[in-house]
């Protein structure tokens, strides 16, 4: 036999849905039925991901057997096969689904093969004296530079009959972003300004970027132009707020929002997560639906923690091999993902997600960032007759603000993925009037949220102004920003919270600078009474 053959062999075999291990379907003769539908189209029905068989051909076969009834057997697997037709085999060599590969090989351990890895396969056995009769009889005698393997000694180490979600037609209906329905920049930072404090410049330009990426993806590509990737890279130190500015977004604009920390990311192939898992974070926050996940929006913070490894001769796996890896996703790829689950080698079946309208924001805090910003400022301010100080810079809190592409890349960031990250903003470091500003001001603030704890108790909370003070600098001693606002109040809220609810006496209870700087008490007001001291409520002050 010729291996040039194969094609033909392979476009007059029966469809991959027959039982290679028993053979029967192969040997169906043109005239036999099986559960009531000719044979001919149970041969078809069979086929992997295939549909039911067409009503045309089983009103034809009652005609010809006069009975006009259709088995119950062949209805139930009629409904079988089209809850099969929603996943399609792909080729355990190159990948490719069916749709594109074209007619599968099923081969033992329900693994498929594509026609064209098939020939590939034959093409290399030619010259190598290997007979191919002696192939298509199984003989795995002693083949000339032929090494074979026992298929059954993997004991599970192939996926068992792998499969690839289809990707629905996309119907001729409304598209997914409606330019009429996107807010306003103005309307954005608006809505953001109910939840966060400060920060309005980084409010600013994530506003417009947003609204500029999906006014990039409703626009029309017929006239020629096509608007580059609104991508963000934010700079600011820790507990400034930019994760919780991009879930603000994210919630604002009812879209799916996948968070994850780039100090895990690896290069493929090594321990850690691969550079693709962020897509299936996605994915499983938009409950598995493509078409919303390609919508979406992927935050990745500690960006800085992938910057250039210096001095070291190892190879960078988890540094520059990561922003090499990220380029293609940033830009827009076709990124192949499992479904239902965070690893490929799950056996789950795997579907095609585009990258190409996914919004992704970076940040991180670039520690070392201020040194580099800082050096090049005294560079500059040391030429000429006006030349200053060099430490007129050492004291500057909005030093960061001042940073250029040009000294992120000295970082350790490379050229080619801050290119593809083209807005570059910055977050200011929260002061203590805007710490006591975020206390009281956003929807969610935190004062508001143990007021309605105590509110279940039938009591009220107070805060003293000079207290909010405190509060707001013991946190800013803390160095981490907002996060350390809840530390510091539930340091002094515990005893209250604990005490409380044994006396059904207490009305309201007054937070005094005293007491957050653990000097004194709270003022307690019993129900009816005027406030007294709460050395007269043994319990809360001898626990102080």
């Amino acid at each position: 036999m010729n291996h040039n053959d194969f094609r033909e062999i392979i476009d007059d075999a029966p469809e991959t849905g027959a039982d290679t291990n028993t053979g029967t379907a192969g040997s169906r003769q043109p005239g036999s039925a099986d559960n009531g539908v000719p044979a001919g189209n149970a041969a078809h029905g069979a086929q992997t991901g295939s549909e039911a068989p067409r009503a045309e051909d089983v009103a034809e076969h009652e005609s010809t057997s006069g009975t006009g009834e259709v088995t119950q057997s062949s209805a139930s697997d009629d409904t079988d096969r089209n809850q099969d037709t929603e996943y399609e085999d792909i080729c355990y060599i190159c990948r490719r689904p069916e749709h594109i590969a074209g007619k599968m090989i099923r081969i033992p351990n329900n693994i498929c093969i594509c026609q064209d890895c098939m020939q590939k396969t034959f093409d290399s056995m030619n010259g190598s004296g290997f007979s191919m009769d002696d192939m298509m009889n199984m003989n795995m005698g002693r083949i000339p530079n032929i090494s074979m393997i026992n298929l059954s000694d993997l004991q599970g180490g192939l996926p068992n009959n792998q499969k690839l979600k289809k990707k629905k037609p996309k119907a001729q209906s409304e598209p997914v972003i409606d330019i009429k329905k996107i807010p306003a920049p103005h309307k954005i930072k608006a809505s953001l300004d109910e939840y966060v404090v400060g920060q309005e410049q980084a409010k600013k330009v994530m506003s417009v970027a947003v609204y500029n990426h999906y006014k990039r993806i409703a626009a029309d590509e017929k006239d020629g132009v096509e608007i580059e990737k609104s991508n963000m890279l934010m700079i600011g130190p820790t507990g400034c707020g930019k994760t919780y500015l991009v879930k603000t977004l994210a919630r604002l604009l009812d879209v799916p929002l996948a968070i994850t920390d780039a100090t895990s990311l690896t290069e493929a192939g090594y321990i850690g997560d691969d550079i693709e898992s962020v897509v299936s974070k996605l994915l499983a926050a938009a409950d598995n639906d493509v078409e919303r996940a390609e919508h979406g929006i992927i935050f990745i913070d500690e960006i800085d923690k992938i910057a250039k490894k210096r001095n070291t001769n190892q190879r960078d796996v988890s540094g520059e091999s990561v922003q090499q890896g990220m380029l293609k996703l940033l830009e827009g790829a076709e990124v192949e993902v499992p479904v239902g689950a965070s690893s490929k080698n799950a056996m789950v079946p795997m579907t095609m997600v585009n990258t190409k309208n996914i919004l992704f924001i970076c940040g991180g805090a670039f520690p070392e960032l201020e040194e580099i910003i800082k050096e090049r400022l005294n560079q500059e301010a040391s030429i000429g007759f006006r030349a200053k100080l060099k430490d007129e810079y050492d004291k500057d809190e909005k030093l960061l603000s001042k940073v250029t592409v040009e000294d992120v890349r000295k970082f350790g960031m490379i050229p080619e993925f801050l290119g593809r990250l083209p807005i570059l903003f910055t977050l200011e470091p929260l002061s203590e009037d805007t710490l006591v500003r975020i206390l009281q001001e956003p929807k969610n603030a935190i004062l508001k949220q143990y007021e309605k704890l105590l509110a279940m108790d039938e009591v009220k909370l107070a805060f003293d102004e000079d207290a909010l003070r405190a509060i707001a600098h013991k946190a800013k001693e803390k160095k981490v920003g907002a996060r350390a606002l809840r530390a510091v109040i539930e340091e002094f809220m515990l005893d209250i919270m604990y005490e409380i609810p044994k006396d059904d006496n207490i009305g309201m209870v007054t937070i005094t600078k005293d007491y957050v700087e653990k000097k004194g008490s709270p003022v307690i007001t019993l129900r009816g009474c005027i406030g007294i001291g709460s050395t007269e409520n043994p319990q809360i002050a001898a626990s102080n």
